[in-house]
């Protein structure tokens, strides 16, 4: 069978047509985004090797694993960054909470100091310093493996991050930071959607009945680690803006907003500490 015919045979099969590009190019050890050059080639045989190859990397796909997973990778905010089961997949979404971030770099000082809790992979920490190389940026995180993916994604793109590890604002006792930003787990205990996110980590993505456990705690502490003026932006569900609003606002916050994303879902929320 050709290179071709196996791509018809996977999507006869139901499989998605970009997946199964996607994992004809990893089993035959290929960049898994050269869809030009599988198309080009269609009419090469498959290899012997590739196609048990390919076997296998399709029943972990059937079983649900993120396309992420199998490719070790993951793009966010123009960074190629190296994911696993340790580790949450980033996605798009989180993009609109780095943006945010950075769109109040003229309001915060030249070196300002930021705080990426809950980091995973690194995504939001890695994606800041690279459009801000003068901010001082910590990570934290609770999981030791989410740690040591997101250091190997830090070294591997060049990327200067303090790491500390921790649960939320703990692992930084007594220091105050200029902007703090989380996308922490907000999934409601038994919510519909998590069977479809059984291969990710359940700790980066369920907080409680409502799923607002984390982000309590977090707009609770954050006070205490910001100096007058200092943001707290964090990202949470597609119906859960009110009330994070909601928190913000009584725990003294003040230009409490939101912002939505590219689907047009409030997707983030923050608010100020009071200057003076």
């Amino acid at each position: 069978m050709n290179l071709e015919q196996t791509l018809r045979s996977l999507t006869a099969q139901d499989l998605d047509r970009l997946d199964a590009q996607m994992l004809i190019l990893l089993a035959l050890g290929r960049d898994p985004h050269d869809r030009a050059w599988l198309t080009a080639h269609g009419d090469q045989p498959l290899p012997g090797d590739a196609a048990a190859a390919l076997q296998a990397l399709v029943a972990r796909r059937r079983a649900g694993e993120p396309m992420a997973y199998l490719r070790g990778e993951q793009e966010f905010f123009g960074l190629s960054l190296r994911v696993d089961a340790r580790v949450l997949v980033p996605r798009p979404d989180t993009e609109t909470l780095v943006e945010w971030a950075l769109s109040l770099a003229p309001a915060l000082p030249a070196g300002a100091r930021v705080a990426d809790l809950g980091t995973g992979s690194g995504a939001i920490a890695l994606a800041l310093r690279s459009r801000q190389p003068h901010w001082d940026i910590t990570a934290t995180d609770a999981s030791a493996d989410a740690l040591a993916v997101a250091r190997a994604n830090a070294e591997r793109l060049g990327l200067p991050i303090r790491f500390a590890r921790g649960g939320w604002l703990d692992a930084l006792p007594g220091e105050r930071f200029d902007l703090l930003v989380s996308n922490p787990p907000y999934i409601a205990d038994g919510d519909a959607h998590l069977p479809a996110l059984a291969h990710e980590p359940d700790s980066a993505l369920t907080a409680g009945p409502d799923g607002l456990d984390d982000i309590r705690l977090l707009v609770a502490q954050a006070p205490a680690h910001l100096p007058p003026g200092g943001w707290l932006l964090l990202e949470h569900g597609h119906d859960q803006a009110d009330a994070v609003c909601r928190l913000l606002a009584d725990a003294g916050f003040e230009q409490v907003d939101s912002r939505n994303d590219i689907a047009g879902i409030a997707r983030c929320s923050g608010g100020r500490r009071p200057p003076g």
